[in-house]
């Protein structure tokens, strides 16, 4: 028997998704960008429900505004109900890559209009985002990749490889945009993309970008229980000024997976941000191996302070101090 063409299982692939976490669902919005990933999906999207697309323009490129003005011309060709080009400021923070990200998401949520947001990720991005995972050493979490289903956001695509993008845009006879952005050797991401897992692939025989894809789905599996695990354990102090410190004791008796995970969420809600293994785990060694040590530094979006984990009266306690 003949296997289904690229839009087919493009369609079969999206139908399916929306069949599990977006049942009853009556439309959705699709980021597009132009390129073959955004734009084949927005063709299965608007085949399934009514169908906004949302095409951010970064400003970063010459001739940006007309790639988003073809993408949103594209977008009624291929029948969204709607097609809004959002310009956006890129700001510094982070590097590029993250800055640009960071500006796409926000806007992405502010016009998104309570719909959920198709995002083109592939198997092949997947695979990327655990590698990258892997080389900063941020622990299990990090390697658990992107989620399918994490809402707003939804990425149906991730068990469908790049490759099948291109050929769904061929089979009906689109041509999408190449961003450039996409060879250059300056984003670790291309690298990743055009040296690393090639090379891999060729060392280990094929499928390592598959692996990959799996290694995240388990990773992410386990990350989820435990998480499960630290909602239970809410081990915080019981009342007044210290509501929201942790008790050391409790900590203790927890397995060491649980404490960590238990750590990160009260570190996440005090203004913690891009947190570490390694600052994770300097926290935690003020409860398992506590020698009236000083407060740990943790990465945090406060502006003109820095946050600190400190230990005192047996409870762990957040302090920020001005820069």
């Amino acid at each position: 028997m003949d296997r289904p063409g690229a839009v087919a299982a493009l369609r079969a692939a999206l139908a399916t998704f929306a069949g599990r976490y977006l049942a009853g669902g009556d439309s959705w919005a699709v980021a597009l960008s132009g390129g073959p990933d955004s734009l084949a999906l927005t063709a299965a999207a608007a085949g399934l429900r009514p169908t906004t697309a949302l095409i951010v323009d970064h400003g970063l490129q010459a001739g940006s505004a007309q790639v988003a003005a073809d993408a949103r011309s594209r977008a009624l060709e291929l029948g969204c109900v709607e097609a809004r080009v959002i310009p956006v400021t890129v700001g510094v923070r982070g590097g590029p890559e993250a800055a640009a990200r960071t500006a796409r998401y926000a806007a992405l949520a502010d016009a998104r209009a309570g719909a959920p947001v198709l995002l083109g990720h592939t198997l092949d991005d997947q695979a990327e985002t655990v590698l990258l995972g892997l080389g900063r050493g941020s622990g299990a979490r990090s390697m658990a990749g992107m989620r399918p289903y994490d809402p707003p956001w939804c990425r149906p695509l991730l068990e469908i490889r790049r490759a099948a993008t291109r050929d769904a845009c061929t089979e009906l006879g689109l041509t999408p945009w190449h961003d450039p952005h996409n060879d250059d050797a300056r984003f670790t991401r291309v690298r990743l993309r055009t040296e690393v897992l090639p090379l891999l692939e060729d060392v280990l025989g094929g499928g390592v970008a598959q692996a990959l894809s799996r290694t995240a789905i388990a990773l992410r599996e386990n990350a989820e229980l435990i998480d499960d695990l630290a909602e239970q354990a809410r081990p915080g102090a019981t009342a007044g000024a210290d509501a929201q410190a942790l008790d050391a004791a409790a900590l203790t008796a927890l397995p060491g997976p649980v404490r960590r995970a238990v750590i990160r969420r009260w570190l996440l809600h005090g203004g913690g941000r891009g947190l570490t293994d390694l600052q994770i785990r300097a926290v935690e060694r003020l409860v398992t191996a506590w020698r009236g040590q000083g407060g740990v530094a943790v990465g945090s979006d406060l502006r003109g302070e820095r946050l600190f984990a400190v230990r005192g009266d047996g409870l762990l306690r957040l302090r920020r101090e001005p820069v």
